[in-house]
């Protein structure tokens, strides 16, 4: 059927007038944005972020590292932390001038080691060079002193945040976030805010005690969590295993203890090798064991879990779920607890955890 010549012609009239009315607001139109800084041991890294959760343009520097001040001299961790922060401030600057629409930047959230939400602070952190405790947002503010909000957290407490604000706990309340890599961290989010505790570092679940006198772990103490189910525990399973069986038939036994990695485990896993298979269904259950412990404490809707070692899929998730089975009381199983991965892209987690702490004012 032949469209009226009047009638397409006023349709197009319309057309016109709609797109110069979105085109013309667009150009008014204040987007808000916020800064996520996530300081680790290597690197740190800085983005603008979208109130969606889209890195619209970030960059990086290197991060002082712990050897830079081997004697814990005072004046030399001043001197590196205003260099540090100077540093941040400059590439914060650089990043904000490049964003090439209107716009008003909200706050600034900084993910960091050891550090004290409720004072804004970074405390003995254990790889940085910087001594006591550092007042690290005060600090940022005198180099922003219009920004009207700035935020610190640790890295698992800033990964919880961005599943809520970016990821699969959107419409939750009450859930928990484990974060496994080098670490093991957590974080604890109910009704509309981390649970921090009096004293801003509550939620350290990595470091639940799952055996008695058990491996050494990083922070001194022993039988952690993050002793076991970290990337170097399920190495330090893998070969404790590789001895007591002597399983010379085992793919792992092609690597020394300095070359072993999670991912060597996952692909002899892959591959039917019984050793690793062990060291996953092992681990799998010290971490339902542990979830276990942390359900009773809380009673989460949903568990997610995030970083490298999660990446194994089922391989991994199966024995968390069996050991979560396991060792959970029969009251809280009357409910399927989901235990889901996490939603957010790995490449930009970092950030986009750090910068979620604006968003959840």
């Amino acid at each position: 059927m032949e469209v009226p010549r009047s009638l397409a012609a006023g349709n197009f009239a319309c057309d016109l007038f709609l797109n110069q009315v979105l085109i013309t607001s667009k150009t008014h139109i204040m987007v808000k944005l916020s800064i996520g800084i996530d300081i680790g041991g290597t690197n740190t890294a800085i983005g603008v972020v979208d109130h969606e959760g889209k890195v619209l343009i970030e960059d990086s520097l290197p991060t002082p590292p712990k050897k830079y001040n081997p004697a814990a001299d005072k004046q030399v961790s001043d001197d590196l932390l205003n260099g540090f922060i100077s540093d941040i401030s400059k590439i914060v600057k650089s990043l904000i001038a490049k964003i090439d629409l209107k716009h008003e930047i909200v706050g600034i959230g900084i993910g960091a080691p050891n550090a004290n939400y409720n004072k804004g602070t970074i405390e003995d952190a254990p790889n940085l060079p910087f001594i006591g405790k550092v007042p690290f947002c005060e600090l940022l503010s005198e180099e922003f002193p219009d920004m009207p909000n700035i935020f610190i957290t640790n890295d698992a407490n800033a990964a919880a945040l961005g599943e809520k604000i970016y990821g699969g706990a959107r419409d939750m309340d009450n859930f928990m976030m484990f974060t496994l890599g080098t670490g093991v961290g957590s974080g604890l989010y109910y009704k509309g805010n981390v649970v921090y505790g009096v004293d801003g570092f509550a939620g350290e679940c990595g470091h639940n005690t799952i055996i008695a006198d058990g491996r050494l772990c990083g922070c001194g103490g022993r039988g952690h969590l993050e002793a076991y189910c970290s990337a170097p525990g399920m190495k330090r399973t893998a070969f404790e295993l590789l001895l007591r069986e002597n399983a010379e038939d085992s793919l792992l036994t092609a690597y020394s203890y300095k070359e072993m990695t999670a991912k060597h485990i996952y692909d002899a896993a892959v591959q039917g090798d019984k050793i690793a298979l062990e060291v996953f269904k092992l681990t799998g259950d010290y971490f339902g064991m542990a979830l276990a412990t942390t359900i009773h404490h809380f009673s989460p809707e949903a568990i997610f879990l995030f970083g490298g070692p999660v990446a194994a899929g089922e391989l991994i998730i199966k024995p968390i779920k069996d050991g979560l089975k396991k060792h959970t009381m029969p009251i809280f199983l009357k409910r399927d607890i989901p235990v889901l991965v996490s939603e957010l892209d790995m490449g930009h987690a970092a950030i986009l955890g750090a910068s979620a702490l604006v968003w959840n004012v």
